[in-house]
């Protein structure tokens, strides 16, 4: 009888959490368009799930929390430090404040 492991092989499910400043936003409205448009541009170009998950009531914080699932742990925290430094280059107007991950 196989191993469930040796059949399905290593999963490896990354997890980071990113707190940004939006100092340009003026208004939740502005805010939720700034972060709604860099949630769409992290999920298009990095094919990870991505969502805010605190301060959706503060004018200019956004935590955001990035997923993936891959089977080498070494792709998926340099997936996850990939999405972080695109967020660091600052093109969208964004501070980036602290990040953590973990991969379970």
């Amino acid at each position: 009888m196989l191993c469930f492991l040796e059949v399905m092989g290593v999963m490896v499910i990354g997890v980071c959490t990113i707190e940004l400043q939006v100092p340009g936003s003026a208004s939740l409205k502005d805010k939720r368009r700034i972060v709604k448009s860099v949630i769409a541009r992290v999920r298009n170009t990095y094919n990870v799930s991505i969502a805010e998950v605190d301060h959706q009531d503060s004018w200019q914080l956004a935590t955001l929390a990035v997923a993936c699932v891959a089977t080498d742990p070494g792709y998926a925290h340099g997936l996850l430090e990939r999405v972080v430094s695109s967020l660091e280059e600052g093109r969208q107007g964004l501070v980036l404040l602290n990040y953590e991950t973990e991969l379970l």
